[in-house]
């Protein structure tokens, strides 16, 4: 199964004209193009090994996935209880328009509707729910190997 990462959930990495409500992404940077392209390398990645992965817990402890977590704020740790994949199909794009609110809508011809799957961790405790995103995780996990010495 093909996966195309793009980052549809308004988070705050890779640049996604295609849901940003405002036009405060209009702006690119090659840089983050690159960053953003790596990164989707990374989960197709991840997410392929995982699925086809004999024993999925070793591949998350191998990978480096926490299995208990300290929750945002505070309060019992969280443990990892379930790993989930989404698909999607990205049939269209919107963007800004210049000097309107609405957005500029171009729908996909079928042959450049893309499939793309994404990877989530959820973890719980008895007071909290927390889902990691995949991208999150790989993108912390580079901060932190490239701030090793």
């Amino acid at each position: 199964m093909p996966h195309d990462h793009h980052h549809h959930d308004g988070d705050h990495h890779a640049h996604d004209h295609n849901h940003h409500p405002t036009g405060a992404h209009m702006h690119s940077h090659m840089h983050d193009v690159d960053m953003a392209a790596e990164l989707q390398i990374l989960c197709d990645q991840f997410i392929d090994g995982f699925c086809s992965a004999k024993d999925k817990m070793s591949y998350l402890r191998l990978a480096g996935v926490p299995l208990e977590k300290t929750p945002f704020g505070g309060g019992p740790s969280l443990k990892l209880v379930d790993v989930h994949l989404t698909t999607e199909w990205q049939v269209g794009t919107a963007s800004p328009s210049f000097g309107s609110r609405e957005l500029s809508y171009l729908p996909y011809p079928g042959q450049m509707v893309t499939e793309r799957t994404n990877m989530g961790l959820v973890y719980v405790s008895l007071e909290a729910k927390q889902i990691t995103d995949i991208r999150d995780f790989i993108l912390h996990k580079q901060a932190a190997e490239r701030a090793a010495p």
